[in-house]
């Protein structure tokens, strides 16, 4: 089965969880884990909790999708009606939802420590993209250059009661980083509600507490070739983990052409297949990790180096795997 976007599966090293074809399933029944699924931000959700009564699980997990739909009615590009979408209508948004506010504030953060690699101004690229693809072609070198113009992150102006899209920018997307703060804003609602032990993919991996078995929560990472293999498995030592790759979404057969732009060329990354990212939340790592396609490994040990508590994992286009020294893996694949 081909995975969907920043996907991950769990695996079961010992007793604990995996996901597979049919998602999120328990090696041992005496856990009692409830799980329960949906989708939030173009992407599947799955959340597991254990460790509290069946009736405790199900109102937590109420609460925890409650909130992803305030997440996504701030955020999401699928709704019309959402604060992002009112945004890019009319380049100009009062009264900004805090949650709205406080990854918006993640984005500039990104976007200055990473010399502009990350940049929610993207947006016209991608409809341009996905405009031609309808069309059954990709952009010419002149159509790119003129949506590059549009893309700018200094442009967005952010106050607590006022976002405006300046020249030259024309739309945002939060899609590299909105994902991982529900996955966040989840968590949080969870420890609320009294859950110690929980596992969050909501297109990022967030995981609380431990396994059934005592172990740490720990996943396999999609390989960026083989939609049936992993790269590596990993802990997460109490970090999250995301990751960002060429295979996501595609323009072109040869994946030379994806989702990912690099803000300065308009064109996607040439060098690195995937990247994935530890970090001590889980929206600074999707930020991340889109950074890190543009960047490249050089340029992004520098900045991991500057951040504390974040590594990164890179599988490049010629096949090799890469690796921050504080990369939690813990099994890699023979072929990886």
């Amino acid at each position: 089965m081909a995975l969907s976007r920043r996907r991950f599966l769990a695996l079961a090293l010992g007793a604990g969880a995996a996901f597979g074809a049919g998602g999120l399933v328990w090696r041992e029944c005496h856990a009692r884990p409830v799980t329960r699924r949906a989708w939030a931000l173009g992407s599947d959700v799955s959340m597991t909790v254990m460790g509290i009564s069946a009736p405790a699980a199900d109102r937590a997990l109420d609460a925890a999708f409650a909130e992803l739909e305030i997440v996504e009615q701030a955020m999401s590009l699928y709704r019309p009606d959402s604060q992002v979408c009112r945004l890019n209508r009319h380049r100009v948004l009062d009264r900004p939802h805090a949650y709205l506010l406080e990854v918006l504030a993640m984005a500039e953060q990104t976007a200055r420590s990473s010399d502009g690699a990350f940049d929610i101004t993207v947006q016209p690229l991608w409809e341009l993209f996905a405009a031609c693809r309808k069309q059954g072609r990709l952009p010419t070198d002149a159509e790119i250059a003129t949506a590059r113009d549009r893309v700018d992150w200094r442009a967005v102006e952010v106050s607590r009661d006022r976002i405006r899209l300046h020249a030259p920018a024309t739309a945002i997307t939060l899609n590299g980083i909105a994902q991982g703060f529900a996955a966040d804003r989840a968590i949080a609602v969870l420890q609320q509600h009294g859950v110690e032990h929980a596992l969050i993919n909501s297109g990022e991996i967030r995981g609380l507490g431990r396994k059934s078995s005592g172990q740490k929560w720990t996943v396999g990472v999609q390989h960026p070739r083989d939609p049936e293999a992993f790269v590596g498995v990993a802990a997460l030592d109490g970090r999250s983990l995301a990751t960002s790759g060429d295979y996501e979404t595609t323009f072109s057969t040869d994946f030379a052409r994806n989702h990912i732009f690099n803000p300065r060329t308009g064109q996607s990354p040439t060098s690195v297949a995937s990247v994935s990212i530890v970090a001590p939340t889980a929206m600074q790592a999707d930020a991340l990790s889109t950074a890190a396609m543009v960047l490249g490994p050089d340029r992004t040990r520098v900045l991991i180096e500057s951040l504390p508590d974040a590594d990164a994992l890179f599988v490049l286009k010629d096949g090799r795997t890469l690796r921050t020294q504080g990369f939690p893996l813990m099994q890699e694949n023979e072929n990886g």
